[in-house]
């Protein structure tokens, strides 16, 4: 299947086949709490669980227990676990990581700069399906 890219470019893979494992990594990465750690950890400073549970308003205990552990396998993090009582465990994002959460805050930064824009967007799209025929 000729999908226009040559392979040899991109090491071999096309995000655009069903079996290329780059759309593994494009599932863990879109994703909005995915998202919302690498922007959060962005800035290189180290952070507890607490400390990015409380940042990220709404997640839960589950949900960031495993997109913690999605980033460490993919090495976008990494988890140090400090010998204390009780045990400290800090999150740092890989140079990999910092690339990614880089790309990421541009996202965040363009979607808060065009908020304003996307919300009259969907004003005018809805107001325009509740005055649309239905078929």
């Amino acid at each position: 299947m000729d999908t226009g890219f040559d392979l040899r470019k991109h090491g071999g893979v096309d995000i655009f086949l069903r079996d290329c494992p780059t759309r593994g990594v494009l599932d863990l990465i879109a994703g909005k709490w995915t998202m919302l750690v690498l922007v959060a950890l962005e800035d290189g400073r180290p952070m507890r669980f607490t400390e990015l549970r409380r940042r990220l308003d709404g997640v839960t205990q589950k949900v960031l227990t495993q997109t913690l552990r999605a980033l460490e396998r993919e090495g976008l993090l990494t988890r140090v676990v400090h010998p204390t009582v009780p045990p400290r465990v800090d999150y740092r994002l890989t140079p990999l990581g910092q690339e990614a959460g880089a790309l990421i805050q541009r996202i965040t930064d363009w979607s808060q700069a065009n908020i304003a824009t996307i919300q009259a967007a969907r004003a005018d799209f809805d107001e325009r399906m509740t005055k649309a025929p239905t078929l």
